[in-house]
This record gives C-alpha cells, sequence and structure tokens, in this order.
C-alpha cells in the first residue's frame, strides 16, 4: 500500500528544498528515467467483480539528491491506458534527515528500512511492509518514521517508530508501530532478531538467520509469531487472523558458471504453503531467469520469465507473467490471467 499521491509540483518542490541546502556544491544529484510498457490480458471473472486491467506506457522519472544531513528520492509519473486516458502522479519516496554520532546513528523522515533474509517472502519485514516480486524493480516508497540505530564491530541494533502520525485505526504497511531489530555476524553466519508492537495487530516476534555454508551455498530461514495479522480473503475482502507463525525456509546454489537455482519454502498468514523456485543466469551483460510461485493446497502457480541487459548507464528488460491451475484456485480469481512487459531505464 502507498502513503498519498503528491501533485507533480509538490514533488519537485520537495526535491528543490533538498537541493537548496547550503553549501550546494557538496550535494550529490542524480536519478534514471524508464520508459515501461505493459500489456495485460484479463482473467474470465464475473463481469463487475473487479475493475478489468488495461494496457499502458507508462514514463517515470526519479530524482534522487543527499547532502548535509539529508537525502531525498521523489518520483514523476506520466501514464497513458490504451483506453487513451492519461493520468500524472508524483511522491516523495524517501526524504529524512539523519545525524551520524558515530557508533549511534538517527533518522527522521521518510525512509526505506527493509528487514529479513528472504527473496520471495519475508515474515519479519516489519517495517517497510513491501510487496515482494515486483516484475520490473524500483526504488521503494518508504514509511515516515523515526530511528535509532547503534553498530559495532559485528552487531548492529535498531529501533523504530513507524507512522507516528498515522491515525491508531490504520491498517496494513500505514499502522503506527514500535519495530527493533538485533543483527550478529559470527563468521560465515548472520543472525537476526526482531520484535513489533502495533496499534492494530499487537506483539510479535521473530528470528531469521543466513548461513554462507560454501562458495556455492546459501542457506537462510525466517521465523516469526504474531498475536493478530491483517491479511485478505479470498472474496477479496480484509480479514484479521490471530495466533499466527510465519515461517520460510530456504536457500541458493551458484556454480563456477554464475548459474544460480534459488528454492525457498513459506507458510503466509492465510496459513497457504507455497514453493518457490527461480533459476537465473549472469553471463556478461545478460541476465535471463525463470521463476515459478506454486500453492500446493489448490495448485495455482505464477510462471515468470526476463531478461535483462545491463549497460553502463542504461537497462534493457523484458518479460512474460502467467497465472495458472484449476478454476478453484487463489491466482485463478485475479483479474489478470497475464501480462507481457517491456522497458528501457537510462540512469544518470
Amino acid at each position: 500500500m502507498q502513503g498519498p499521491r503528491l501533485s507533480a509540483a509538490s514533488g519537485l518542490a520537495a526535491l528543490f528544498l533538498l537541493c537548496s541546502a547550503p553549501c550546494l556544491a557538496q550535494t550529490e544529484a542524480g536519478g534514471q528515467v524508464r520508459l515501461q510498457w505493459t500489456g495485460q490480458q484479463a482473467n474470465a471473472l464475473p463481469n463487475g467483480l473487479v475493475a478489468l486491467p488495461a494496457s499502458s506506457a507508462t514514463l517515470e522519472t526519479e530524482l534522487r539528491a543527499t547532502g548535509h544531513g539529508l537525502s531525498g528520492i521523489v518520483t514523476l509519473q506520466q501514464q497513458r491506458l490504451e483506453s487513451g486516458a492519461s493520468d500524472s502522479r508524483a511522491w516523495v519516496n524517501e526524504l529524512y534527515a539523519s545525524h551520524d554520532g558515530g557508533a549511534w546513528q538517527f533518522s527522521a523522515g521518510k525512509k526505506i528500512v527493509a528487514w529479513d533474509v528472504g527473496y520471495g517472502y519475508r515474515p519479519n519485514d516489519m517495517v517497510q511492509q513491501e510487496e515482494r516480486r515486483a516484475l520490473v524493480s524500483s526504488t521503494l516508497e518508504g514509511r515516515p518514521l523515526l530511528m535509532a540505530e547503534h553498530f559495532s564491530a559485528d552487531t548492529a541494533w535498531s529501533w523504530v517508530w513507524v507512522n507516528p502520525t498515522q491515525s491508531v485505526q490504520a491498517l496494513g504497511a500505514q499502522e503506527p508501530a514500535l519495530a527493533a531489530r538485533v543483527y550478529r555476524r559470527d563468521g560465515a553466519v548472520d543472525w537476526h532478531g526482531f520484535a513489533r508492537v502495533g496499534t492494530h495487530t499487537g506483539a510479535s516476534v521473530g528470528a531469521a538467520v543466513a548461513w554462507v555454508a560454501s562458495e556455492a551455498l546459501e542457506l537462510h530461514s525466517s521465523l516469526r509469531f504474531s498475536e493478530r495479522v491483517d491479511g485478505m480473503a479470498i472474496a477479496l475482502t480484509a480479514r484479521t487472523e490471530h495466533d499466527v507463525k510465519q515461517l520460510l525456509l530456504g536457500g541458493t546454489w551458484t556454480d563456477t558458471n554464475q548459474l544460480s537455482l534459488l528454492a525457498e519454502a513459506w507458510s503466509d498468514a492465510q496459513a497457504l504453503r507455497n514453493v518457490y523456485l527461480r533459476l537465473s543466469w549472469q553471463h556478461d551483460a545478460w541476465q535471463p531467469a525463470l521463476d515459478v510461485l506454486y500453492m500446493p493446497a489448490d495448485q495455482g502457480r505464477v510462471v515468470t520469465a526476463s531478461l535483462i541487459w545491463q549497460g553502463d548507464r542504461v537497462q534493457l528488460q523484458g518479460g512474460l507473467r502467467v497465472y495458472g491451475g484449476p478454476a478453484n484456485a487463489v491466482m485463478m480469481l485475479q483479474p489478470v490471467r497475464s501480462l507481457a512487459y517491456a522497458a528501457t531505464t537510462w540512469m544518470f
């Protein structure tokens, strides 16, 4: 879920204020421009159940600036649908002040704070709560927060008050909460501990571990116990689960030719079991990939094929995602049956 959108003028104004700090010459700035086409095929759902998907062309400009304890990212987006309708929006991905106090670091504002060790699923992503497996990687929209961190040679502590100005009735990623994380490196093993108290979901605790077993093999796991978890029922209505356990097990194998196989299995907030496999290959500037998300309970699946070419300043990518399974599978209740995309990104 994203926060309130701003006008393009407001977004540019936020970045202008950041870049107008004293001693402008010491401010670092940059960004990227992406042109993307997305073609969508609608699923055979009953009329009126959900809005039918539409193909679109999108031009997205991302502007970044950092200097004098301030950091900001603003995104400007222009989208044109196949019907001819167009839409222009702008939003602030990040805009926060930070202070370096040696072993202590402090941040205040809107910031991206992503936790946990999984790829397809992250039970302990307690602050950002991002949607995983997006077709095209893009900068997330951060959360309003106050954050304090303490670092030593092999240990890091983080304390976060997220969404401090939101209503106590807000749900999901907008819910006000206090969260904490401890991280410790012990040789080839990374240990993580998590805790959170939300105004609606209550208390939760979690732990995660990532182990580099050899040059070719990495293993990871994440576990979380929650008093309450907000989810979505099959009828596409909100519901709350109580006393929820979420578990992720996974690993990555990579050979000397940069061929990688990622495998993960998890149980999510709706007590669904999921299996995820991703095969990718990094060859010079090219990276083809094929991934499959499979739900054994109803035999639903999502298959995605993608290809990326990365140059010094230009990136080209494209792919196809298809939803499948029996007629009663959750994935077959999605409004989109398949979609294809192509994108060109120029970084400056």
